[in-house]
């Protein structure tokens, strides 16, 4: 065990099945794997860390999220290289997948700092940085 590593995220979702098409997706092209499967709940893990996503119940789905609210912004990954990012980010638009700040991809966190920025089917941010060089 690493003090200090995340154990693992858990993000509740208005609707499991689009966010699994999303975000199993994704992660598998990072290296995560199936980790956890229930009815209303599935979870991906890498090494140490595992992100679980979870159907909101229905009585809570009346305010949705928005990472301008109080909690979380968004999830920032490792994409590797620029290249990687480039492919990434590629295939993400293919599949219709929402790209922010298209005007300024890929140096919209700046001249110095290349990453690809897009949101999942509940609008959460989501960042893939290139390592760097």
């Amino acid at each position: 065990m690493s003090v200090g590593i995340i154990h693992h995220l858990e993000i509740y979702v208005s609707d499991l099945q689009k966010s699994i098409d999303f975000w199993g997706w994704f992660l598998e092209e990072l290296g995560y794997t199936l980790y956890q499967k229930w009815d209303s709940g599935q979870s991906f893990k890498l090494g140490e860390t595992y992100l679980v996503f979870v159907q909101t119940e229905e009585r809570f789905l009346d305010i949705p999220y928005h990472r301008c609210r109080t909690g979380l912004n968004h999830l920032a990954f490792h994409g590797g290289s620029r290249q990687h990012v480039d492919e990434l980010a590629a295939k993400l638009e293919k599949k219709g997948v929402p790209m922010l700040y298209p005007d300024l991809h890929p140096f919209a966190g700046g001249e110095n700092y290349y990453a690809a920025y897009f949101e999942d089917p509940d609008r959460i941010k989501v960042e893939l940085a290139a390592s760097v060089e």
